[in-house]
């Protein structure tokens, strides 16, 4: 009985379409060819032609895949040319040439491995497609240990590409090949992966699997899960109608109930099987069928069945010329006629199935010598070509000796480069760091010189001079002695770079004392220093200062009422966040009167600011922010001025 197989002819074969609709298709490429210029496109249209002709016309598609592959050849376009090459083996297969076909599968296998392709996918899927193609032609001729080597090799490049379809039909095809090794559980194995695929896939092809999987379990005494598959196979065959597998099916499931001892259903289901083969004149299936009614009617002593249904199976294997099923039907009926004690009719049959015998035997030597020269040919091409790899590997590996020389004097090289490079670079971050130093410098200078501006000594000399014509000797004495301790702590403070907070508390302190002395008490302050501030925690020396002043002339003293002024240290998160807070006439209307005042006080609290907290950043490489914002009610209107810094948590060293 024939072997149920998930495709015919090659890997290049997926979908089978009708003689009718493939030479249609067939005729509109050939139409797009007539007016294609360009060659290598040309090429992937003769094998997509040649593609067209597998199952209506081999002889066309030998045709047009050997002008494929002298295009191909001609434009140097290996990957059409290993598709050609495909195509004239597939072609070969068709009619019959199994040593043809062979030598193109064997040739296209050596190109897509050795071949430069740019589309690495496209190479693998060719040589997967050669060495399955390879591994049919094995499989055919009888050889199973080299049709599963090839087999086993496509499918693990399939894998690779994540192509389940083409995984699907290996598995099934490698079942086949352990099946006719009798390893019926690697076979059912390979079977029920090939399952598991065509479920997710919807695969019709699954039908078969089915029937191959139910037969397995058939062989091995599990008749509940035979039954379970064969019934499964059913339900395909039916939503996708396939005469050829559904007569094996039948025939199939017919031995099922016969193992069962239900010889009726088994005879209902072989009946069922000759009228399907016969509606798709398939007379191989009819004489296997016929064969197999009379095996059974010689099982039951009903002879005279059994020897009609065996004439019937001789006169069909007779007219196809399959010399299997002669030798099978002639032993049968000689079986058969010496049960009966007619001895004349059952030698005349053992005599012709002795023939029958002989001849078969003689085919089977003269393909076992073919198989011989083509394995020969095969591994002698396989020797070439493994010279042609180790020739090339010594190549590959005297030009892998140059390259690592050439790779070590370009390292060297390049580390040459590297320590010049190097060396340039530590100079331009020397000269960076120089000047820095040197800007850092010259800011230290200027917060000391900008921080107490000349508007300011003026003002309180001023104030001096006011207090003693007014009599006011003692304001005049308490001011001049805090205007001195605030000139001593600014030039001692001046000189570090860090300070405790506590010092810089009691210079603002001092300073905003000085300017509530200088006019008149119009503003009140405070200072508020969070508990959580530790006594050695630091901060450059009067930074806050010039807000402090801004927040007084351009804040609280344009103000018609008393003003405030909060001054606060707080730590939030990993940051010291200080404060300086106005109640005066905000931001945007100070920035106003000072564009229409005539002696305009001139601050340059954010420019010193900017530049200093671009040093700490530098310094501590930690960011530090920077913000004024205008307090405003729900009316919009300005409630004062809010500066914020965020700066980096420091400590006295």
């Amino acid at each position: 009985m024939r072997i149920l197989y998930s495709f015919a002819v090659a890997l290049c074969c997926v979908t089978v379409f009708s003689a009718t609709a493939q030479n249609t298709k067939a005729d509109s490429l050939i139409a797009v060819l007539g007016k294609t210029k360009n060659d290598i496109d040309k090429a992937q249209l003769l094998n997509a032609i040649a593609d067209q002709y597998k199952t209506s016309d081999p002889k066309a598609m030998l045709v047009y895949a050997q002008k494929a592959y002298d295009l191909a050849h001609k434009t140097d376009y290996q990957l059409a040319k290993g598709n050609a090459l495909l195509n004239l083996g597939n072609a070969n297969i068709i009619l019959g040439d199994y040593q043809k076909a062979l030598s193109f599968f064997t040739d296209a296998q050596h190109l897509f491995e050795n071949a430069s392709i740019d589309n690495h996918a496209e190479k693998q899927k060719g040589l997967a497609k050669a060495m399955g193609s390879i591994g049919i032609v094995f499989s055919e001729q009888s050889n199973y240990a080299k049709a599963l080597q090839y087999y086993l090799k496509s499918v693990k490049i399939y894998e690779q590409l994540k192509e389940e379809e083409k995984c699907a039909k290996l598995y099934n095809n490698i079942g086949i090949v352990y099946k006719s090794l009798s390893s019926d559980f690697k076979a059912l194995a390979y079977f029920v992966k090939a399952q598991k695929i065509q479920e997710k896939l919807n695969d019709p092809n699954v039908g078969i699997t089915y029937t191959n999987i139910a037969n397995g379990y058939l062989k091995q005494n599990n008749p509940k899960k035979a039954l379970e598959y064969y019934n499964k196979a059913k339900s395909v065959l039916d939503k996708n109608p396939n005469p050829r597998a559904l007569g094996e099916w039948h025939n199939n499931f017919g031995l099922y109930f016969k193992a069962a001892k239900q010889p009726e259903k088994a005879i209902e289901h072989w009946n069922a099987a000759i009228q399907t083969f016969e509606s798709i004149e398939d007379k191989f299936g009819v004489g296997d069928t016929y064969l197999l009614l009379g095996q059974l009617y010689f099982e039951q002593n009903k002879t005279t069945q059994a020897i009609t249904f065996a004439q019937k199976a001789l006169s069909l294997a007779q007219s196809i010329k399959v010399l299997e099923q002669v030798v099978i039907a002639e032993k049968l009926l000689s079986d058969i006629y010496t049960q009966q004690n007619n001895t004349a009719l059952a030698l005349s049959h053992f005599k012709a199935y002795s023939v029958a015998k002989d001849s078969l035997t003689n085919e089977e030597n003269i393909r076992r010598t073919v198989e011989e020269e083509m394995a020969f040919d095969f591994e002698k091409r396989e020797a070439i070509h493994q010279k042609e790899i180790e020739k090339r590997d010594l190549l590959l590996q005297e030009e892998s000796k140059r390259n690592v020389m050439q790779l070590i004097f370009a390292a060297v090289f390049g580390l040459l480069l590297f320590g010049i490079a190097f060396l340039i670079y530590n100079r331009i971050q020397l000269k960076k760091n120089l000047t820095l130093q040197k800007e850092l410098a010259e800011y230290e200078q200027k917060a000391l010189h900008l921080q107490m501006n000349p508007h300011f000594v003026f003002n309180c000399l001023g104030s001096i001079s006011s207090f003693i014509v007014q009599n006011g000797t003692d304001s005049a004495i308490k001011y001049l002695s805090k205007f001195s301790k605030l000139m001593r702590l600014t030039l001692e403070y001046s000189k570090e770079s860090l300070i405790p907070i506590d010092k810089e508390i009691e210079s603002l302190q001092n300073y905003l004392e000085l300017e509530q002395l200088r006019f008149n008490n119009k503003f009140s302050f405070s200072i508020f220093k969070s508990e959580t501030i530790e006594d050695d925690m630091a901060i450059p020396p009067l930074l806050l200062q010039p807000f402090v002043e801004n927040a007084i002339i351009h804040g609280v003293i344009p103000k018609k009422e008393m003003g405030s002024i909060a001054v606060r240290f707080t730590l939030e998160k990993e940051s010291l966040l200080c404060t300086v807070e106005d109640n005066g006439v905000g931001f945007n209307e100070s920035k106003a009167q000072k564009q229409h005042s005539v002696v305009a006080h001139k601050s340059m609290a954010l420019d010193i600011t900017k530049k200093r907290l671009e040093m700490i950043e530098s310094t501590t490489k930690q960011k530090t922010e920077f913000t004024i914002e205008e307090i405003k009610n729900n009316n919009g209107e300005a409630l004062g001025t809010k500066v914020t810094l965020h700066l980096p948590i420091q400590y006295i060293k």
